[in-house]
C-alpha cells in the first residue's frame, strides 16, 4: 500500500460539462482524461458537483505534477434514488456502493452526486490504461 504522504496534494483542475441521459458523464470524463494525459499529471483526488437550475456538472481532478504521470479512467454508476436518507437507506446505499466498487480495477478515488430526483451517483476515478 502506498503512504497517505503520496496522496497529499494542492493543486488542482476544473472541468464543466452538462449531466447526460441516464445520469452519465461519458463527455466530461473523457475531457478530463484527455486533459490528465496531455498535461502529464499524477491525479489523487476527484469531486464533483451537480447544479440543480442548469442540469450542469462541475468536476475537479485534485493532482500532482512532481512525480510520474499516470492514466486515469472516470466512470459513473447510478445507485438509485434515496428520498430520506434513514438508516436502513445508508445502509442499502453502502451496499450499492461496494458492488459497484467491485466492478471497477485499480480504484484510485470515488465522489457522490446527488440529482434534483434523488438519484446518487457514485463517481470513480481508477487507473487508466
Amino acid at each position: 500500500m502506498s503512504k497517505a504522504k503520496e496522496q497529499v496534494h494542492s493543486k488542482f483542475k476544473l472541468f464543466r460539462g452538462k449531466l447526460q441521459k441516464g445520469n452519465a458523464i461519458d463527455k466530461l470524463a473523457k475531457e478530463a482524461e484527455a486533459w490528465v494525459k496531455t498535461a502529464k499529471v499524477a491525479p489523487k483526488s476527484v469531486g464533483i458537483e451537480y447544479l440543480e437550475g442548469d442540469g450542469r456538472l462541475v468536476l475537479s481532478i485534485g493532482y500532482r505534477d512532481d512525480e510520474a504521470a499516470y492514466p486515469i479512467k472516470l466512470s459513473a454508476v447510478d445507485l438509485g434514488r434515496v428520498r430520506k436518507l434513514k438508516k436502513g437507506e445508508l445502509a442499502a446505499l453502502e451496499k450499492k456502493m461496494a458492488a459497484a466498487s467491485a466492478k471497477v480495477a485499480q480504484v484510485i478515488c470515488h465522489e457522490l452526486f446527488v440529482t434534483e430526483d434523488h438519484e446518487f451517483v457514485m463517481v470513480f476515478m481508477s487507473r487508466g490504461a
